[in-house]
């Protein structure tokens, strides 16, 4: 009998232990509060993440408002998208040293088509989003490219790939088109030329980016919003 009570009172004694050691161990509103505490530093911490030139918070899309940056030309004259609102401006992605580049400027598209655009009063630019060490990279290709082209209008530099990024550039050419109320109505391919000779386009050569321009100057949508581009690979950085 004093054998089963001491059993019966240990019995209790480890279930009592036991239940207190499991109460302790519950440290789920303490481990709640560090992970709120983490969520909380993490979110209070995105702005400045999404601040940084290489991570921007938002992408371009086709028919929404492009993102405003400012990049600085091959003077060092800073130069800023919103300034050009009411205007068409149109964005080239360049790369003086790319093969594609030079036979679009050279006897392509591009040998008159940036002067004949800014005739009509549309805002033309180009922007290098080539890293350092990489091809087409430097003020000073980009000037001798700029000269040798017989370029007049800006040409900006984006070594650290953010506006590229942003507006998902991906080949050199890669054409942008944001119309007058800065909104992005066009990405795409210079023409159909595939970079290739002007007379072998499939159905006859069909620049996509005077298209987009006259539909805009005309006030009308753009028919043809996004297409495939071609060219070299934008050289970011690595």
């Amino acid at each position: 009998m004093k054998a089963t009570v001491i059993l019966t009172v240990s019995i209790a004694v480890c279930l009592v232990s036991a239940c207190e050691k499991k109460d302790g161990e519950s440290a789920a509103p303490t481990v709640e509060k560090t992970e709120e505490g983490a969520a909380q530093s993490a979110a209070e911490a995105k702005p400045a993440e999404a601040n940084k030139p290489t991570s921007p918070a938002v992408k371009a899309k086709i028919g929404q408002p492009a993102p405003d940056f400012t990049l600085k030309g091959l003077d060092g004259t800073a130069w800023t998208l919103s300034d050009h609102i009411g205007k068409v401006v149109v964005l080239e992605w360049f790369n003086p040293e790319c093969p594609y580049v030079k036979i679009a400027h050279n006897e392509g598209t591009l040998k008159t088509g940036a002067a004949d655009l800014m005739k009509t009063g549309v805002v033309y630019v180009a922007i290098n989003s080539g890293a350092k060490g990489r091809q087409g990279h430097g003020a000073d290709i980009n000037t001798k490219g700029k000269k040798d082209f017989g370029m007049t209008h800006p040409v900006l530099l984006d070594p650290e790939g953010a506006v590229g990024r942003t507006y998902r550039a991906t080949r050199t050419p890669h054409m942008m088109v944001v119309d007058q109320k800065g909104y992005l109505a066009y990405r795409g391919a210079l023409d159909n030329s595939g970079g290739g000779d002007l007379s072998d386009a499939p159905g006859g050569l069909k620049n996509y980016v005077t298209s987009a321009v006259s539909e805009l100057m005309a006030g009308k949508p753009v028919t043809e919003s996004e297409t495939r581009p071609w060219g070299c690979g934008v050289k970011y950085a690595q």
